[in-house]
């Protein structure tokens, strides 16, 4: 037997009087559940050398902060204030430990009253330093400057030390040409 299709009015009513799957709603935001759990946690123990390695260069200065990283902050087990450890690259250990009083006295302004008491430094290589600066490539001399170099040159034994001399008469050359330093050939203002 066959089945018939519900005309227009007939689904019209059909839709009014029956109930259909609600649609499912969004899940809430996983972060307004965690922050429940967080927070309390968060008060206790702070946030730790994230917080800091984030912020560590208005904490201490960019000058410390290229030589020093916050590596840990470790609570002692019957309460107190915590001790910090800083990984700072090769001599700069004794800078450092000469400014212990400073840099707690700056990261207990960050943390709060107390929350650190004493520096323990570990020298190693530090992996927030600042980005390489990128050097733009060395424009050629121009031929004529090149020329000259090469017979100023021209009595020296083929050796890595002309080589040497090379490289070094055109960075001369290079940075008499963009201003950096002046000619020993050029007139001085003052004769």
């Amino acid at each position: 037997m066959k089945r018939r299709l519900p005309d227009d009015r007939e689904t019209a009513e059909i839709l009014a009087t029956r109930r259909t799957r609600p649609a499912y709603a969004a899940a809430p935001p996983a972060a307004r559940a965690v922050a429940r759990l967080i927070t309390p946690f968060d008060q206790k123990f702070g946030g730790g050398p994230q917080a800091l390695k984030s912020r560590w260069k208005e904490i201490v200065g960019e000058t410390l902060a290229r030589f020093t990283e916050p590596v840990k902050v470790s609570k002692p087990r019957g309460g107190g204030p915590a001790s910090l450890e800083l990984k700072v690259s090769g001599p700069a250990a004794a800078l450092i430990q000469h400014q212990a009083p400073e840099i707690l006295q700056r990261v207990n302004l960050f943390l709060g009253e107390g929350a650190v008491d004493r520096l323990r430094i570990i020298q190693g290589p530090i992996t927030t330093a600042s980005p390489k600066t990128r050097h733009r490539r060395a424009a050629p001399l121009d031929a004529a400057a090149e020329a000259r170099l090469r017979d100023s040159l021209n009595s020296a034994p083929d050796s890595p030390l002309k080589e040497a001399l090379l490289q070094l008469g055109r960075g001369v050359l290079r940075a008499e040409l963009e201003g950096r330093i002046r000619s020993p050939r050029a007139k001085s203002p003052l004769s």
